[in-house]
C-alpha cells in the first residue's frame, strides 16, 4: 500500500512536469499578453487625443475672441477706448484673467489695435507622460484707415458699351453710371474730409488726358491743339510713374472710323462730352456730374487707361496735380497728392471693360504735321447746301488743282479768282475737318488708287497682341510699387476676363459679372477697400 501510495505520487508529480513544460512551450499565452498592450496603447492615444482636442477648442475660442475684439477696437467709428473694448469682448466670453497686452497705435485718420493673450489647458491624460499642461498665445492685429486713399477709377467707353446689358431694358452705360455713382457715394459720403480722393479715367481707343492736364507736361509734342491723348512708346509701359519731363508724343487728331467732315464724327482721341479725365477730387456732385456725362464711343484700350490710372497714383505726377491745384481745378487739400509710397497709404485702381483690347491707331509721321496738298474756300455753297470747296494740287510747274466738289482742274485754287479766300491746310487742320476716309473719296477720288494712298496708308494700328502685352507690364508696374489693382469684366468675352485677371492683384480682386451685378461689384470693392484687414 506504500509502493502505491508512491506510485501515485510520483505520476502525479511526472504529470505536473510535463504539464509544465508543455504550457512554456506553447504560444498561446502570447495572444492576451499583445491584447493588453493594444488596449494600453489604445487607451493612451484616445487620452492623449483627448487632451489636445480640448487645448485646441480653447486656443481656438481664444483666438476667435482675441479677433473680435481687435477688429471692433480699432473700428474708427466706435466711441469708446479701444482698450476698454477689448476688455470687455474677453470678459464677456470668460477669458479676462487669458489678457496678456494691448498695444493702440492712433494715427491720423487710422487707428491699429493688438492684443495677445496665453491660455494654459491643463491635461488629464498627457499628465502620465510628465506633461501636466499645454500653453497657447494667441495675437491678433487689426488695422482700419480711412485716412490716405487714393482711387483711379479706369472706365470702360467703347462703342460697345451702348449696347443692352443683361439687365432687360437697361444699356451698358446705364448700369454703370448707377453703378460708378453708388461706389463714389459710397466711398466718400460720411468720411473724414482730406482722406479720400478720385479720379475717373474713361478711356476708349485713347484717352483724353484733357489742356488742363497735358499742357503741364513738359515734353509734348505740339502738331495741334484739337485734342489732347498720347501716344505711349512700349518702353513706358514699364512704370507706373509719369514724370512732367517725359518726351510725349502728341495723338494725331484724326477719325478713321467714319465717312464725315465738319466735323469729323469719331476722332481717335475724345472729344465728346465726359471723355476727359477728372484729376483727384472728393466732390461728390462733380463726381455724380462726370459719371452721368460719360458716353462711349470708339475702341479698347486697356492698357493706355491703367498707365494714367497708374500714373494719377505715383508720387510724380504731383507736380501737375499742384499746378492744378493753384489753378482751383483739383481741391488745394490735394495739392501734395498723390502722395508718397508709405504703409498708410492706400493707393487703389479700378479697372472695368465690357470688351477686351482692340486696335489703337497712330498717323504716319509725315501726315502728322506740316503742309498738306489741300486748299480750302468757306465761301462755296455746295449743291446739298453746305459749304466749302477744297482745291487739290495736283502738280505744280505749272500748277495744277483739283477742285473737288466741282469735278473739274484749274491752274489756281478756287478762291483766287473766286469769291472767297483759299487757305493751304496744315495736315492737322484737314484732318480737322474731313475724316481720314471722307478726304479719300472726296478730295483724291480722281486717283487711281485713292483709297489705298490716302486712306490706307495714312495711319497704322497697334494690335490687341502687342496691347495684352502693353496691359500685362503696366498691371505688373502698378502691383509692383504697392498699388491695388480691382478688375471687373463686365460681360466681357474670355478674352478680356483674361486680360483682367491677368491685371488684378489676386483672382479674389476680381469681379467677373453681368447686368445688376456690376453695382454688387462696385459695392463689394468699396467695402473691400474700407475694410478691417486682420493682419496676424
Amino acid at each position: 500500500m506504500v509502493r502505491r501510495v508512491l506510485k501515485n505520487g510520483t505520476k502525479k508529480i511526472k504529470d505536473s512536469v510535463s504539464m509544465s513544460r508543455r504550457f512554456t512551450k506553447s504560444e498561446d499565452g502570447n495572444f492576451t499578453i499583445f491584447v493588453l498592450m493594444g488596449f494600453l496603447v489604445i487607451f493612451a492615444t484616445t487620452g492623449i487625443g483627448v487632451d489636445i482636442m480640448n487645448f485646441e477648442r480653447d486656443r481656438a475660442n481664444l483666438q476667435s475672441t482675441l479677433d473680435r475684439a481687435v477688429l471692433a477696437a480699432a473700428d474708427l467709428d466706435q466711441k469708446l477706448p479701444p482698450r476698454d473694448v477689448v476688455e470687455a469682448y474677453l470678459d464677456k466670453a470668460g477669458l479676462s484673467d487669458k489678457l496678456d497686452t494691448i498695444t493702440v497705435q492712433e494715427r491720423l485718420g487710422s487707428r491699429i489695435v493688438s492684443a495677445t493673450a496665453v491660455v494654459v489647458v491643463d491635461t488629464h491624460f498627457m499628465s502620465f507622460a510628465g506633461v501636466p499642461e499645454l500653453t497657447a498665445n494667441a495675437a491678433s492685429t487689426a488695422e482700419e484707415s480711412i485716412g490716405f486713399i487714393e482711387i483711379s477709377m479706369v472706365l470702360d467707353m467703347s462703342g460697345s458699351m451702348s449696347r443692352a446689358s443683361a439687365t432687360p431694358g437697361v444699356s451698358k452705360i446705364a448700369t454703370l453710371r448707377e453703378a460708378a455713382k453708388e461706389f463714389v457715394t459710397d466711398m466718400l459720403d460720411k468720411t473724414e474730409e482730406d482722406t479720400i480722393s478720385i479720379s475717373i479715367i474713361p478711356y476708349a481707343t485713347q484717352v483724353n488726358a484733357g489742356a488742363n492736364i497735358l499742357d503741364k507736361f513738359d515734353n509734348v509734342s505740339s502738331e495741334h491743339n484739337y485734342s489732347h491723348c498720347v501716344n505711349f512708346t512700349s518702353s513706358q509701359f514699364n512704370s507706373a510713374a509719369l514724370s512732367p519731363s517725359t518726351v510725349l508724343q502728341r495723338t494725331g487728331h484724326f477719325d478713321v472710323f467714319t465717312n464725315s467732315e465738319n466735323p469729323i464724327s469719331a476722332p481717335v482721341c475724345p472729344v465728346r462730352s465726359g471723355s476727359e479725365i477728372t484729376a483727384l477730387t472728393d466732390d461728390i456732385d462733380d463726381l455724380h456730374d462726370q459719371i452721368d456725362a460719360l458716353t462711349p464711343n470708339g475702341n479698347t484700350s486697356i492698357d493706355i487707361g491703367m498707365k494714367w490710372g497708374s500714373a494719377m497714383l505715383d508720387p510724380q505726377f504731383r507736380t501737375i496735380t499742384s499746378e492744378l491745384a493753384t489753378e482751383g481745378i483739383v481741391p488745394n487739400k490735394f495739392n501734395d497728392r498723390p502722395l508718397s509710397y508709405e504703409e498708410d497709404v492706400l493707393k487703389v485702381v479700378i479697372v472695368m471693360t465690357d470688351g477686351q483690347n482692340t486696335s489703337q491707331y497712330r498717323l504716319e509721321s509725315e501726315y502728322r504735321d506740316g503742309m498738306s496738298n489741300v486748299w480750302f474756300n468757306p465761301d462755296f455753297v455746295r449743291n446739298n447746301g453746305k459749304q466749302g470747296e477744297y482745291s487739290v494740287r495736283v502738280s505744280t510747274n505749272p500748277d495744277r488743282f483739283f477742285w473737288t466738289q466741282q469735278n473739274q482742274y484749274a491752274n489756281h485754287a478756287y478762291g483766287d479768282n473766286e469769291p472767297g479766300e483759299a487757305t493751304r491746310l496744315t495736315y492737322p487742320q484737314l484732318y480737322n475737318r474731313a475724316s481720314v476716309y471722307w478726304n479719300a473719296v472726296n478730295n483724291y477720288y480722281f486717283e487711281s488708287n485713292y483709297v489705298q494712298n490716302w486712306y490706307r496708308d495714312v495711319y497704322r494700328s497697334t494690335g490687341s497682341g502687342t496691347k495684352n502685352s502693353r496691359t500685362s507690364n503696366i498691371c505688373g508696374a502698378a502691383k509692383d510699387k504697392g498699388m491695388i489693382v480691382y478688375g471687373i469684366a463686365f460681360e466681357a468675352p474670355q478674352s478680356g476676363l483674361n486680360t483682367i485677371v491677368d491685371c488684378a492683384s489676386s483672382i479674389s480682386h476680381v469681379y467677373d459679372v453681368d447686368g445688376d451685378e456690376l453695382e454688387d461689384a462696385f459695392e463689394s470693392i468699396a467695402s473691400s477697400i474700407k475694410k478691417l484687414r486682420l493682419t496676424q
